[in-house]
């Protein structure tokens, strides 16, 4: 059976919106995107390298695997994250796509999403993670199918913004596995389910 991992980059206040542009995902008004950058460094891009280097698929909600096609399908700038992300092989789970061949590796996961992660999950193959496409961890995450998280917690609130548990979310407990700090106050927290 395969873990998932969701990373998730979220403020103070939980939000997990346009984190990287500041017309990322303007939905419902917002105004705050492209918060995240200023908050990179060396520490981070090590820490984020970590997990990049371990052998893995990645599962994408459609809105997520759309944006990241523009940010990273069409990039040849020699950076190591740009490779494995395009030789990775990438699990995108929509109800409306008609295909996935718009990014090299891409495979269609139709229907409903915890379903079909559920079925892809219980079949062998490498470990699954998740990086953004919060509507799809918070699904996954009340179907009790995410195993770790990864979350880059930065030392901001934005006051408004889609959250990443909106709503109820299930009890479930989680072990912190590890941390780390960088020099500009992002906490890099690592949990396994209890």
């Amino acid at each position: 059976m395969r873990s998932i991992t969701a990373r998730m980059f979220v403020t103070l206040d939980g939000v997990v919106q346009g984190l990287g542009r500041t017309d990322e995902d303007t939905r419902d008004g917002f105004a705050y995107g492209g918060w995240g950058p200023a908050y990179n460094d060396e520490v981070m891009g090590r820490e984020l390298g970590k997990g990049m280097a371990k052998p893995g698929d990645m599962l994408f909600g459609r809105r997520t695997w759309e944006d990241f096609i523009s940010a990273w399908g069409r990039r040849t700038d020699g950076n190591p994250f740009t490779a494995k992300m395009n030789a990775a092989t990438k699990y995108v789970v929509s109800r409306s796509l008609a295909d996935a061949s718009a990014w090299e590796n891409s495979v269609l996961l139709r229907g409903d999403a915890v379903e079909t992660v559920a079925k892809l999950k219980a079949e062998p193959g490498n470990d699954l993670s998740i990086n953004g496409s919060a509507a799809l961890v918070r699904s996954l995450h009340a179907a009790g199918l995410i195993d770790h998280y990864t979350l880059l917690i930065h030392p901001l609130t934005l006051g408004t913004g889609a959250r990443l548990f909106d709503g109820p979310a299930p009890l479930t407990r989680f072990d912190l596995t590890g941390s780390v700090t960088t020099p500009k106050g992002v906490i890099i927290a690592h949990y396994s389910r209890h």
